[in-house]
């Protein structure tokens, strides 16, 4: 399988009389794209705007991320999600880079929803932060979950994805500034030089732990509560066959944004024929119940060895319950003979005295924190505000509070915040993005 992207780099965004890329500006008609997010009848409400890094401006409660994109053989983006059902991984497609389709809740946030700040303090806190942004500011018919703390956000979902189809069709006649090829020979036929290098696979363990589906990571469409661990060619991760689930404590989130650039892929990729020989991708996921925990990491164990994996590199997206799901698979690799490094970001407490993981082993030799989601962050008031600010302490978003009997509210009657980490939207960048230090004092 071989996958060609072409790369255009936005430098600017402006609201304009047509849908262009030109010379590094990207043209959007305002109206023109409002009306095609309004064709899905459950968007009651929306706006877009311009958000770039150095604006004052805050965003709250931040939904999905998704980077603009188009295929050149009118397939759609994100096969048996928007689009037909098809195989992903293969062929060329246009993406515009240094820039992102956020989608921001007019009114309600949740569980999952995050803060995303384009200048000032809280800006390094999340990639976000430094893209160029087309924000869609958008509310829904959806009454059943407004007041709910875990939301689907189905339809606001569709919408980022729709909407970063829709700006990307403008480079598609274009030629790319550059273009990344990816391709991964078949696993038993690769050449004696690579071989003989250390092989390797990557674990990715994305957010499937609710029972009620609409919440769940999907593959191809499908959510993967109902799926065990399989494997899967990094093409595929790389080209919108994975799409970001709404149920995650959002520091920890990996948006479809992060799919779409995966830096580990892209890493090990790099290395592939050099230093390791690159095996692919061991989808699995994260579960509620012990025996089905045991059983995705018997399976992830028994795939890497059949693959004849060396080493493995395992990636959590979240923490806490999913722990147990992580600590558990690494144990399984290193028992099986699978050298194993692990990924994730951790929860230590306002104190940094908590056990950084809910559960650990021995044998968990090998980890790289991404980050303390219980960091306090003290930031100052924005200019402007998209959303609604007051969800971060209202609606239960993960990080905020209405009130604390020693901080106070999270969101101060000047506009200024303070939350944990915990609320900054895909803040750990657990997939590669964090440029985070561990310190020791």
């Amino acid at each position: 399988m071989k996958l060609e992207i072409g790369n255009f780099y936005v430098k600017d965004i402006t609201f304009g009389k047509e849908l262009k890329f030109d010379n590094g500006v990207l043209t959007i008609n305002k109206e023109e794209a409002l009306a095609f997010i309004k064709e899905d009848e459950r968007i009651t409400e929306a706006d877009l705007y311009i958000a770039k890094p150095g604006d004052k401006i805050r965003m709250c409660p931040v939904k999905e991320a998704v980077e603009p994109r188009v295929r050149l053989d009118g397939r759609g983006l994100f096969p048996g999600y928007e689009g037909e059902l098809v195989r992903a991984g293969e062929g060329t497609l246009h993406a515009m880079k240094n820039c992102s389709v956020l989608v921001v809740g007019r009114h309600w946030g949740g569980f999952q929803d995050g803060v995303i700040d384009m200048s000032g303090e809280g800006q390094k806190y999340t990639y976000f932060g430094g893209l160029n942004n087309i924000v869609l500011v958008a509310d829904t018919n959806e009454e059943f979950e407004k007041r709910e703390q875990q939301k689907k956000n189905d339809a606001l979902r569709h919408a980022a994805h729709r909407l970063a189809e829709f700006v990307g069709k403008c480079v598609k006649d274009l030629k790319p500034e550059d273009t990344e090829s990816y391709e991964l020979e078949p696993a038993i036929k690769r050449d004696p030089k690579t071989e003989k290098l250390p092989s390797v696979v990557f674990v990715m363990q994305p957010q499937t732990q609710m029972e009620d589906m609409g919440y769940n990571t999907l593959a191809y469409g499908w959510d993967m509560n109902h799926m065990l661990p399989t494997y899967m060619n990094p093409n595929e991760v790389l080209d919108g066959a994975i799409v970001s689930g709404s149920f995650m404590p959002v520091a920890a989130k990996w948006s479809t944004y992060d799919y779409q650039n995966c830096p580990a892929i892209k890493a090990l990729y790099r290395e592939h024929g050099k230093t390791i020989n690159f095996l692919g991708i061991i989808m699995s996921n994260l579960n509620v119940a012990l025996d089905q925990k045991e059983r995705s990491a018997i399976y992830v164990a028994q795939i890497a060895n059949s693959l004849g994996a060396d080493g493995a590199v395992v990636a959590e997206e979240g923490y806490g319950n999913p722990d147990a799901d992580y600590v558990g698979c690494i144990v399984a690799l290193e028992d099986a003979g699978v050298k194993t490094v692990g990924l994730s970001d951790e929860c230590t407490g306002r104190d940094g005295m908590s056990q950084p993981l809910v559960t650990l082993d021995e044998k968990c030799d090998a980890l790289v924190s991404c980050g303390d989601v219980s960091d306090l962050l003290v930031l100052p008031a924005m200019e402007t505000v998209l959303g609604e600010l007051e969800a971060l302490g209202r609606d239960g978003m993960a990080g905020g509070w209405a009130g604390d009997e020693i901080l106070g509210p999270s969101v101060r009657e000047d506009g200024s915040i303070i939350m944990e980490n915990n609320s900054m939207f895909c803040g750990d960048q657990v997939l590669g993005w964090s440029t985070k230090t561990m310190k020791a004092f």
